[in-house]
């Protein structure tokens, strides 16, 4: 970090994209020119190598993301997403009386928004607005079309705050576009949630609206192609940049946090490379995604780290750059990763699809799918191909402890937990 003064409290404005592919950034590889302001965000602050999302799917991520605590300690976090068939739960959801990201930071004074997708149940019995965020406008679900905006079932999926709005316009377009305009009028300091749905199927950049009126089901099957999707980002990039505009205008960008990442791995047309493995797998495709943090008052540009972070984290460095305190009766799983010292510590994941465990620590992964095990050193080997348990039966018996001693201090998969899966199972290593 930059040394100097003490500042004021910091702004955040928080970035995800949904089904992104680890390499799909030039920042991080990538092939394709899609993320030219992405680009100049990782030069301006800094880049995350071994940053990972909490699930390979994305509600249980989200739960995560607001909660600062493993997402299997709430009953929603189970299911591998919530489908969009639950409309109307009152189990399936963000527990309003939790304390949340945006609860705890408006609590400190902070004007909080979210803009884009919720994803963690429906009205009357959920909502952002029922979990600390003072404005709203973007879906409820997990995914829908970019121009009809209706989500899985057919069912119309865009609101304003706890109303349903019918905006015409392509959606990306609509989130980057409310995203500036929260910037210009917002009091400062605020928390701005920019979640959206790019490059989420159906396959859709801002010309294919005819493509939109073609399709009866969103998940899309028959289209979209490496070109189509690449435009999509690029226009999640280019609304970005809007964005950042909107905070240069507003005179807070020196001052503001702003954090890209997405919710878990990419999907049938993005890129992971050298990664294996896509959105629901837990081999690194399926879970490490791309980290880009940006603070000009306080971090020196050009940067780059390994320090392993989750996405639960974001919650305990927010709270320590705003100065705001957790709340004692939900104590956080995550930990700050603004703090002036790298930090050695274990991550977890668990999921019911392919009864899939795995856990990481320092350079070794252990790995765990439909009951055959693995042992990986990912610092030789981040592609996953070279099984090395029998090699090294202790760090394997290590490893797979650490993992089971985890796995007994968080409630187990509920039997009435769900996954959903519209596309087949991605490359999955052999067993031995």
């Amino acid at each position: 970090m930059k040394p100097g003064s003490s500042l004021t409290k910091p702004n955040f404005v928080f970035i995800m994209a949904d089904d992104l592919g680890y390499a799909d950034l030039g920042c991080y590889g990538g092939r394709l020119a899609c993320s030219p302001v992405l680009d100049g965000m990782a030069r301006d602050g800094v880049r995350f190598t071994q940053g990972y999302a909490n699930s390979s799917v994305c509600s249980p991520t989200r739960f995560a993301l607001m909660t600062g605590r493993w997402q299997h300690r709430l009953r929603g976090g189970a299911d591998e997403p919530i489908s969009s068939g639950e409309r109307g739960s009152a189990i399936l959801g963000l527990p309003p009386a939790h304390p949340t990201l945006p609860s705890l930071l408006a609590a400190a004074g902070y004007q909080t928004a979210l803009i884009g997708k919720w994803h963690l149940g429906w009205p009357p019995h959920f909502g952002p607005l029922k979990s600390g965020y003072q404005e709203f406008y973007g879906a409820m679900s997990g995914g829908l079309d970019y121009f009809t905006h209706r989500d899985s079932h057919g069912a119309h999926d865009l609101w304003d705050g706890e109303r349903e709005c019918h905006d015409a316009g392509y959606l990306t377009d609509l989130f980057s576009a409310k995203a500036a305009a929260f910037i210009g009028r917002a009091r400062q300091p605020f928390l701005l949630s920019l979640h959206y749905n790019a490059p989420h199927w159906p396959w859709e950049t801002r010309e294919d609206e005819a493509e939109a009126r073609r399709i009866e089901k969103i998940f899309h099957t028959d289209g979209g192609s490496v070109h189509t999707y690449a435009s999509m980002i690029r226009q999640m990039d280019e609304g970005i940049g809007q964005v950042l505009q909107a905070l240069r205008a507003a005179g807070a960008e020196e001052n503001t946090i702003v954090v890209f990442t997405s919710d878990n791995g990419g999907e049938r047309y993005s890129d992971t490379w050298p990664l294996l493995g896509k959105k629901m797998d837990l081999l690194e495709g399926g879970i490490r995604v791309p980290y880009i943090v940006r603070w000009p008052a306080r971090i020196q540009p050009g940067r780059t780290t390994a320090q392993l972070a989750i996405t639960m984290d974001w919650v305990p460095t927010f709270l320590a750059a705003a100065g705001a305190s957790a709340d004692s009766r939900y104590p956080l799983d995550g930990i700050d990763l603004l703090a002036e010292k790298p930090v050695e510590r274990d991550l977890f994941w668990r999921m019911k699809f392919r009864a899939q465990r795995a856990a990481r620590s320092g350079d070794w992964k252990y790995l765990s799918i439909e009951g055959h095990e693995y042992l990986f050193n990912l610092a030789r080997d981040e592609r996953e191909r070279a099984n090395v348990r029998k090699r090294y039966p202790e760090k394997f018996a290590e490893m797979k402890n650490k993992y089971l001693a985890w796995e007994a201090s968080v409630p187990p998969i509920p039997d009435d937990a769900k996954f959903s899966l519209v596309y087949g199972p991605a490359d999955l290593p052999q067993p031995s």
